[in-house]
């Protein structure tokens, strides 16, 4: 008997580490971004650009509040970093609604939006919980031609938020 729990106990620690690197790893509770017009994530998972990990889960850029690149520091899809990375730019009109897809809820302070360094708009949820899709109008103002909009969803009761960038043209 005391020869059986060894060999369990051993095939127990030969096991952990192969399970480890073949299961899948558990998904956060909250998932999300731009659908339409299609941001970078969505570029990748539909195959308009090639694309890495990202290409099978476009809802999972999330990393800390206040970061400002389109990985969210995330260096396994630091490809959506990639200016030069061939993203189709959409034609969009100096206002323009944005569609998040949201594959999980969850509560909600705020959604942003940037070109550069400039906020171009902001919409405060108060903390409330989302539906599946969520629609904004943000405004481009003066700003016309080729833009990377950085969109953020800053969630209400942890510290990080979902990235998602937005290749457009404003014409």
């Amino acid at each position: 008997m005391h020869t059986k729990r060894k060999t369990a106990a051993l095939l127990g620690a030969v096991l952990a580490p192969v399970l480890a690197l073949t299961l899948p790893a558990a998904s956060a509770s909250a998932h999300g971004y731009i659908s339409n017009p299609p941001s970078r994530q969505a570029q990748c998972s539909a195959g308009t650009v090639s694309c890495g990990d990202i290409k099978y889960e476009p809802q999972s850029v999330e990393g800390p509040k206040g970061l400002t690149s389109c990985s969210g520091g995330n260096s396994r899809f630091a490809e959506l970093d990639d200016d030069s990375k061939g993203w189709v730019a959409t034609p969009v009109s100096t206002s323009t609604q944005f569609t998040w897809t949201l594959t999980a809820q969850h509560a909600t302070s705020t959604w942003q939006y940037f070109v550069g360094s400039q906020k171009i708009a902001e919409f405060n949820d108060n903390g409330a919980k989302p539906g599946a899709t969520v629609t904004h109008t943000v405004h481009f103002g003066s700003l016309k031609g080729k833009q990377k909009v950085l969109a953020v969803w800053n969630i209400a009761d942890t510290t990080n938020a979902f990235y998602t960038c937005i290749d457009v043209n404003v014409s």
